[in-house]
């Protein structure tokens, strides 16, 4: 069955959504982005590697998410799959915590890179409040495989003729507030479907640098309040 053809929308039935407030549209006819289809993508590999797909049925329904614009055409892709109807039992999107307030005055973290870089990944814990300057110099937080303790963490960053980048898993919130002045302030919002998710803000300034902050593509937190520890006890009561 050809999916994509089933999908693909015609001059006469396209809606038209340019002129709606976004606040109206439906989940559906919200743009797609990379990550809603790398999440339809990896539902469609387990259904080929659980039988359920033939390998020409798979290849015709990625091709038809490559080119899906909308949730809504993402959707029909995997409607007849089990993974589709598990994750209908939460909404699609959770409207992020208001912005942390009364959060401590001293960073808890401080990166500097001064003519040099700064790291921070792995397996660290983040406080409420990392701080990151990056003067002719770059500095990267990667949270990918980070172990939350704060649902809220604020990342104050500073790149002056410099670059400071921040990764997140791509099952967190991601928030951003900040500018550039003869720079670039980018930071892609994101919104995680679990309402205890962490939520990531990143604010600061670009003065003639840049200041990025994307999800890895991927990357899954798996560590709210050392979660990983309990499910490792659990597996070795198991097997005891």
């Amino acid at each position: 069955m050809d999916l994509e053809k089933q999908t693909a929308p015609t001059a006469a039935t396209e809606p038209r959504v340019k002129d709606v407030p976004a606040s109206e549209l439906r989940a559906s006819e919200l743009r797609a982005s990379d990550a809603d289809r790398d999440r339809i993508a990896d539902i469609l590999r387990e259904a080929l590697a659980e039988g359920r797909l033939t390998a020409e049925e798979h290849s015709e329904r990625v091709e038809g998410v490559l080119g899906a614009r909308t949730v809504g055409e993402l959707e029909v892709f995997i409607k007849d799959l089990p993974a589709a109807h598990a994750r209908r039992a939460a909404p699609l999107y959770t409207p992020a915590p208001s912005r942390p307030t009364g959060g401590p005055a001293e960073p808890d973290d401080t990166a500097v890179a001064v003519f040099s870089s700064a790291v921070r990944k792995g397996r660290w814990r983040p406080g409420r409040r990392v701080h990151a300057y990056a003067i002719f110099g770059s500095v990267e937080i990667d949270l990918s495989e980070a172990l939350f303790e704060y649902q809220q963490v604020v990342i104050k960053a500073f790149a002056v003729f410099g670059s400071v980048e921040v990764r997140v898993p791509e099952n967190v919130s991601l928030r951003g507030t900040g500018g550039g002045v003869l720079g670039s302030f980018e930071v892609e919002s994101l919104d995680a479907e679990d309402a205890a998710a962490p939520v990531i803000y990143v604010d600061g300034w670009a003065v003639l640098g840049s200041v990025e902050g994307r999800p890895r593509r991927g990357r899954l937190v798996t560590d709210i309040l050392d979660r990983v520890h309990a499910k490792v006890e659990k597996h070795l009561r198991k097997h005891l």
